[in-house]
């Protein structure tokens, strides 16, 4: 898929699925999250046996503070996950698919569940078995293939703006409170920028950036040339 295919898909996982049980107002609760946690899924894929490995191993040896060991385990990543579940197999037991995934939420370091908190995703998680929506929703994005090898760090922020502007635009919201267009980024960039570029490209050179309203993160992975 491409980025307006997979936008598209997820989409159309919202009126599919929740159509009749949520109101629209509440679709992103359910949808951005459950995007962000397919993505993290498809991105630990790749290291999710070596990590649980590792994890099993340092456990047998008693060890304390395995964050450092276990992100090596993950590729170098700074992120892991180390339940026994991903989404293909908490499938397999659809008896039993809240408790697990509540187990394989509660599998992510720590630094990740934080993020994962934000969203409330256990209570939705909760509503959504309550009204028999988890299995075919976790069944339809299983579907959606979001390996970084398919779709890049910025074709995912680009994804993701995309479901926010849509999400609003139904709500009669104003998208630009939500979403800032490519064009405006790349301007902002190259104004923050200006004066720089050369110190910039030193080998070893370090800068910090703090934007307490970075969003997706679609300015730091711009391409501003």
């Amino acid at each position: 898929m491409n980025f307006q295919e997979t936008a598209n898909f997820i989409w159309q996982i919202a009126d599919e699925i929740l159509r009749d049980d949520f109101k629209r107002g509440k679709y992103p609760d359910v949808i951005l999250p459950f995007t962000v946690l397919r993505r993290l899924d498809c991105v630990l894929a790749p290291t999710k046996d070596e990590v649980l490995k590792r994890y099993e191993f340092l456990q047998q040896k008693g060890l304390q503070n395995l964050d450092g060991q276990l992100r090596k385990a993950a590729g170098g990543k700074s992120f892991y996950n180390v339940s026994g579940y991903d989404f293909k197999k908490l499938l397999e037991d659809k008896k039993n698919l809240a408790k697990n995934l509540i187990a394989y939420l509660n599998g992510f370091s720590e630094n990740m569940r934080e993020v994962i908190d934000k969203f409330s995703l256990r209570t939705t998680i909760n509503t959504l078995d309550s009204k028999n929506l988890l299995v075919p929703l976790i069944n339809k994005f299983s579907e959606v293939d979001l390996s970084p090898d398919k779709i890049d760090n910025h074709t995912m922020g680009t994804i993701f703006e995309e479901l926010i502007r849509r999400f609003n635009e139904q709500m009669n919201e104003n998208p630009g409170e939500h979403f800032t267009p490519r064009e405006v980024i790349k301007l902002m960039v190259r104004l923050v920028l200006r004066g720089d570029e050369t110190a910039l490209k030193q080998p070893g050179v370090i800068r910090t950036i703090y934007d307490c309203a970075c969003g997706s993160g679609g300015m730091l992975s711009i391409d501003f040339s």
